[in-house]
């Protein structure tokens, strides 16, 4: 019985250099077993083996098959692009494949066909958008190649996927490998010589991706590595496997259940999917149902590492991990290393310490509750990994306009309801704006849908306006507000601290710019929604005494900048920072501190500088934490003000004067703003959090609680 399923063709089938490296054919397995592969130009296939299609309505994969094509090509590409650019809160299919989906069809794929290792795309990967650069995906010891199940669908929107599928019974060497991967490698190099190509290495496939970085120094490659094999030789499992070879062929169905146990965590596995969102007990029962229908199925490890399979890949593990380890000193590519706390195969988290300080182009996240099985467990998606590191490029250097990816659904969630999800409940925010007739409603409808738009407001003590504001315009409005952010949180030493994937990332995943006049001016020529806060880093840190006083610069530069591209300016003011906490230790009382002091100075000699020094109050640019003494939480207030269009107000790039007192108006707008705030959340009902709680329990959810009637 003939059958029909759509694959993709690698150049590592031993195709013809001058060829396209990516076919659509049309793949038939004929009543005599063997596999056609027929297009409009004759393409055929021949050899033993299944196809990557589709099953039935789910996509799911089936086995990879191989063989050498015949001189005649269809000439239509497979990986059309798309042309449109990603929406704001676009689906990116989290959480809709789980470690199930991978055992399921890794059972398909095992099928012994006697064919070398080959490429295979997801059909979840569909198709990219327009430039997308190419991603190799290197897969562990299981060497099945579907790795990234859980992130095929969000990766291959803005990537061309490709993962390596190593059949069970292969036998090709490390270096055989190697050639494997460099020659696709070299093929997409030569396509498009001006993109990146990512190579993503799961544990095994660490070392292969690194072995590869060094043998091409040349190519501008992003390395990812995902609890890398280079550290195999200090595996605290080393003394077990021994033993693991000499185990009775018998007994060797035990082994999956024992390395599910080391290798992944198995309740963060069963999370995948499940809804933060929900109460405890459905979170509990949809915890169950997945921890009852993942058990059975860990039988299927046994065929995916079979005791021969399993004794070679060990021997392969160990000469991947000495090839890989001599050469490190010739790896010249962006890497970055995402190692798990909990990795009981591997010592990770000591090895990524290593990896940095041995690479010279390096940066490491840390996952304090994952195991070895990073990629299959809930911890976050690989893509917003990928965007929160700026790693995410199109060409030689990442540009936070060009490259920038909106963020999606699962991202919304997940920040502001795991990350800001504290701030948003204490707070419950409270919006209001101005209609161009002058009048103040409850809501964001007086605020521009179309851009460009520049916020300029007043920036609360430690920035905790931020989150709320961004979370209102992208549920309301479906808008995403650029944010112009103090330069430390992408270059400078904060970025990092800890290590973690934690809020400097998620900062850069909500669209967050530099400080810069370069990226003020590119984001308004885009007609983006543009945040600023001219007294920035001096009202965040502000002293003792100072809420909501406005400290500014004295240069109307934002307003001309505004006016040469027909924006339109929101003056806007926010309140509620002293229903939140109180500042008990100010800039001034921490340089009376022994040491704090001494930190302080170091954190300001090396902390980046954004503004002459010599220039007014507002170039005070201490870095420093205050101490805050919570309180009962109250509740935050924005007004948006009436727009002010500068649509045709070209006048303003060369008269100085009346963009002065433009620049000044708007100043005035803000002050006022505040005022009204802070006198109109008197007659706010539900200010109290107590208050709020009781109406949320009776009535609405966190956004729909009523505040005073403007």
């Amino acid at each position: 019985m003939a059958s029909a399923v759509t694959l993709r063709v690698s150049p590592c089938f031993g195709v013809n250099p001058k060829f396209k490296p990516h076919f659509r054919v049309r793949a038939e397995r004929l009543g005599g077993g063997d596999l056609s592969v027929l297009s409009s130009d004759g393409v055929s296939v021949n050899g033993a083996g299944s196809v990557i299609g589709e099953k039935e309505k789910k996509g799911s994969l089936i086995d990879g098959g191989n063989g050498r094509l015949k001189p005649k090509v269809e000439k239509k590409l497979v990986k059309e692009m798309v042309s449109e650019e990603l929406e704001v809160l676009w689906d990116d299919g989290y959480g809709t494949n789980t470690v199930k989906d991978y055992l399921d069809r890794a059972k398909d794929m095992i099928k012994p066909d006697g064919g070398p290792p080959r490429w295979f795309c997801p059909v979840e990967c569909g198709r990219p958008v327009k430039g997308s650069p190419v991603l190799l995906f290197l897969p562990g010891l299981d060497g099945v190649g579907i790795g990234l199940i859980l992130h095929h669908k969000a990766l291959g929107k803005v990537f061309e996927v490709q993962c390596l599928h190593v059949p069970v019974c292969d036998r090709t060497p490390f270096e055989g490998l190697v050639k494997v991967v460099e020659e696709t490698l070299r093929l997409e190099h030569a396509s498009r010589p001006n993109s990146p190509i990512y190579l993503v290495g799961d544990s095994f496939g660490g070392c292969l991706a690194l072995a590869v970085a060094a043998r091409n120094p040349t190519i501008d490659l992003v390395v990812i590595l995902v609890n890398p094999a280079t550290s195999f030789g200090r595996s605290q499992l080393q003394p077990l496997f021994p033993i693991l070879k000499a185990f009775p062929d018998e007994l060797h169905v035990t082994i999956p259940y024992i390395l599910s146990l080391v290798m992944g965590e198995p309740l963060k596995m069963a999370t995948v999917g499940v809804e933060g969102r929900l109460p405890p007990t459905q979170k509990i029962e949809q915890l169950s149902d997945n921890l009852t229908a993942l058990l059975p199925r860990l039988s299927c490890l046994a065929d995916i590492i079979p005791k021969e399979t399993l004794v070679w890949k060990l021997k392969l593990l160990k000469s991947a991990s000495a090839y890989a380890n001599s050469r490190l000193h010739a790896v010249k590519a962006e890497v970055l290393v995402l190692a798990s706390d909990k990795d009981n195969m591997l010592p990770s988290r000591e090895e990524a310490h290593r990896l940095k300080n041995l690479l010279p182009n390096c940066e490491i996240r840390f996952f304090k509750d994952n195991g070895h099985t990073l990629l299959l467990e809930d911890s976050l998606n690989l893509l917003t990994v990928i965007k929160g590191t700026s790693k995410y490029r199109r060409s030689r250097r990442h540009d936070y306009i060009s490259d920038f990816l909106p963020p999606s659904m699962s991202e919304y969630r997940y920040a502001f309801g795991e990350v800001t999800g504290l701030l948003r409940f204490a707070s419950c925010s409270a919006m209001f704006s101005t209609m161009e007739d002058g009048k103040i409603v409850q809501g964001l409808a007086g605020v521009p849908n179309e851009g460009p738009v520049l916020f300029v407001g007043y920036h609360m003590l430690m920035g905790l306006d931020l989150p709320c504001l961004i979370e209102a315009f992208l549920r309301e409005k479906n808008i995403m507000v650029r944010g112009i952010a103090h330069p430390e949180l992408f270059w400078g030493k904060f970025r990092s601290a800890g290590n973690e994937f934690a809020f400097p990332d998620w900062v850069k995943v909500m669209g967050a710019l530099p400080v810069t006049a370069n990226y003020l001016f590119r984001a308004l020529s885009t007609k983006a929604h543009v945040l600023l806060y001219p007294g920035g880093q001096r009202e965040a840190l502000h002293y003792k005494g100072e809420q909501y006083k406005l400290f500014w610069p004295n240069q109307p530069e934002f307003v001309r900048m505004a006016a040469r591209f027909g924006a339109t300016i929101v003056p806007f003011g926010t309140v509620g920072e002293d229903d939140i906490a109180e500042l008990v230790l100010d800039y001034h009382d921490l340089m009376k501190i022994p040491g704090v002091s001494d930190f302080i100075n170091k954190a300001r000699q090396d902390a980046i500088k954004i503004r002459d020094e010599t220039k007014g109050e507002v170039a005070n640019q201490e870095l420093f934490i205050p101490g805050m003494l919570p309180k009962l939480p109250g509740r935050f207030y924005y007004l948006f003000g009436k727009p002010i269009k500068l649509k045709g107000r070209e006048d303003l790039l060369e008269n100085r004067e009346d963009a002065n007192e433009l620049y000044l108006q708007v100043k005035s707008e803000v002050e006022q703003c505040i005022s009204y705030l802070l006198k109109k959340r008197e007659e706010d009902p539900y200010r109290s959090i107590i208050d709020r709680t009781i109406y949320r329990a009776l009535y609405s959810p966190l956004d729909q609680v009523p505040s005073f009637e403007p």
